[in-house]
């Protein structure tokens, strides 16, 4: 590991877009969060339970996402930034451990390990960067310490009696992402300038997709540990194979032209920067959805199929779809419609789904994005530098 001090803390354009190790890692901690969300979906029977789990995967993600662009517009050789990776993971670890008894104890722990670890690492960016005398870049930190203060009241707030209190916490993380999207405007400083914005490289494109291929590994994860702590038979394994058949097209569908949409971004005023870790957002939220469903599948492959298992089941795969829609979208202007129509098609068949066996609902999810893939069609994709071409594949 190469360290030179906080000498060049941010990051040079013309360095390396490489990822570092201790980047790779960070990423390991964070997926193993995110199986764990996974777990508890399966695990609620309530649609508000299900909305309190999605509202911790949005701490979860939104703690990746801010850390990555961290090491995207700093350099992450750099001991401050090496520092800051390594209290992030340490505060997934503690936001994990605290999900399964959030609605009965360990409050503090989940609340002090989001909030701890957003503070902190603005408090390391400031200092770091008043010693360097980055005028600029220390304003930046400043107004990210400015917006987590406030949204850390109401997150500490919501943690401080026996029960959690999600309409604080909901306003909290409502803060979060709003203040994101506002290009935190702060008393005194303003929001962070656009030009800001432009300023990414390859870095950032690439950890966003090192992420999501990870992320999508628990939806083979998760089913096969069901399969090997239970009876082997021919539908487990079938609904195992099917998992991996899902987990595939959904990596086909994500990795198809998505080197080009990212290059593309970086020219792009940086509007896919600041929006990307929205759209990643509702992809990410396929994915756990997706891997819930298939640890339910692969335990109850045959019978009827709930109403809540028909919204992991058929739901998971479509938000994962229009998360990718949405990244697009944002770069091209050009709506894919294909990818919208085939996710669609299992819809038709949500009236009678419900009295199917879940590993056939599943099956006919696969069969709509095997269709989105294979099938031809002369749909415009996005070219590197937003030329747009037609294609006899898409």
């Amino acid at each position: 590991m190469t360290t030179e001090g906080n000498a060049a803390l941010v990051r040079r354009l013309e360095g390396s877009t490489r990822a570092t190790l201790l980047e790779l890692l960070f990423d390991v901690v964070f997926v193993a969060a995110l199986a764990l969300t996974s777990t508890l979906l399966t695990e609620e029977h309530t649609w508000s339970g299900i909305a309190k789990v999605l509202l911790m995967l949005t701490a979860i993600w939104w703690t990746w996402s801010l850390t990555a662009t961290t090491t995207e517009f700093y350099d992450p050789q750099r001991r401050p930034i090496q520092a800051i990776l390594m209290i992030a993971m340490v505060g997934s670890v503690g936001m994990a451990v605290a999900l399964p008894m959030v609605t009965i104890g360990h409050l503090l722990l989940f609340v002090v390990s989001y909030v701890g670890t957003h503070l902190i690492r603005c408090i390391i960016l400031v200092a770091a960067l008043h010693r360097q005398g980055h005028r600029t870049a220390r304003e930046r930190a400043t107004r990210f310490l400015f917006w987590f203060t406030v949204s850390g009241v109401f997150w500490v707030s919501g943690a401080l009696s026996d029960r959690p209190n999600w309409g604080l916490w909901t306003i909290a993380i409502t803060i979060d992402l709003v203040a994101s999207a506002a290009r935190y405007p702060t008393p005194r400083l303003g929001q962070v300038p656009i030009a800001q914005y432009k300023r990414i490289t390859g870095h950032l494109g690439e950890r966003y997709q090192q992420f999501v291929i990870l992320a999508l590994g628990d939806i083979v994860l998760l089913p096969t540990l069901q399969v090997s702590r239970g009876k082997l038979d021919s539908l487990r394994v079938t609904a195992l194979l099917c998992a991996s058949i899902t987990m595939l097209l959904l990596w086909q569908i994500y990795a198809y032209r998505a080197s080009e949409l990212l290059q593309a971004a970086e020219s792009h005023a940086g509007r896919p920067a600041r929006l990307a870790p929205y759209t990643h957002l509702v992809l990410l939220t396929g994915v756990v959805a997706t891997a819930a469903s298939f640890e339910l599948v692969v335990r109850h492959p045959t019978g009827t199929t709930p109403a809540r298992w028909l919204m992991l089941i058929i739901g998971g795969p479509a938000l994962f779809v229009l998360g990718r829609v949405l990244f697009a979208l944002l770069v091209s202007w050009v709506v894919p419609w294909r990818r919208v129509a085939w996710q669609l098609t299992p819809l038709l068949v949500l009236p009678w789904a419900g009295g199917w066996p879940p590993l056939l609902v599943a099956a006919v999810v696969a069969l709509a994005l095997a269709g989105h893939i294979f099938v031809p069609a002369r749909d415009r994709e996005t070219r590197p530098g937003l030329e747009t071409k037609q294609t006899d594949d898409g």
